[in-house]
């Protein structure tokens, strides 16, 4: 999913100038080639583990604390799901803006953002050039992108364990 990423951070970018996800990746590829593409996988990935673990962890817990009997609920499945996608989101927020940075940098004008390669050195350019709230950039859209993806995601994934428990239930056969 990286290259798609990619593509979709180039073609948000303020003044895009491409109209197709075909003339983005073929324009990148041509310019930068297959490295662009993949610049920013080892960030996405660590980026990735710590949100999923922060996400299920959170989920877990106020599941539990909303919905002690642990029955069937969905207004706990949404709380908690919204809840744990925003922690999981703000925690990461300076990973995703490192990875923006990078799967940005080939339209950039600036040099230094053009050749950056990697997590260390995109945190690096972020604190020399905007300070600690750099890596904050971005910080409430995230959250409020994440608390309804992940409320409905949890939702959508205890409703399916709660048919499928009924279905197993509705097909036990009675012991008498």
């Amino acid at each position: 999913m990286n290259p798609f990423d990619v593509i979709k951070q180039r073609m948000q970018v303020h003044g895009s100038v491409y109209r197709s996800v075909a003339e983005c990746a073929s324009r990148v590829y041509a310019a930068e080639g297959l490295r662009a593409f993949y610049v920013s996988y080892p960030t996405t990935l660590t980026m990735t583990i710590p949100f999923q673990s922060i996400q299920f962890a959170t989920y877990e817990y106020l599941r539990k604390v909303l919905n002690p009997s642990g029955g069937y609920d969905p207004m706990t499945h949404i709380m908690a799901g919204g809840v744990a996608g925003a922690a999981a989101a703000a925690a990461t927020t300076p990973l995703d803006v490192a990875k923006t940075l990078l799967q940005t940098r080939g339209e950039s004008q600036d040099v230094r953002i053009r050749n950056c390669n990697g997590l260390v050195e995109a945190w690096k350019l972020i604190y020399q050039r905007q300070g600690i709230s750099g890596f904050a950039k971005g910080l409430q859209p995230r959250i409020l992108s994440h608390m309804p993806s992940t409320a409905i995601c949890w939702s959508v994934y205890e409703y399916g364990k709660f048919l499928l428990t009924q279905r197993r239930v509705d097909q036990q056969p009675i012991l008498q």
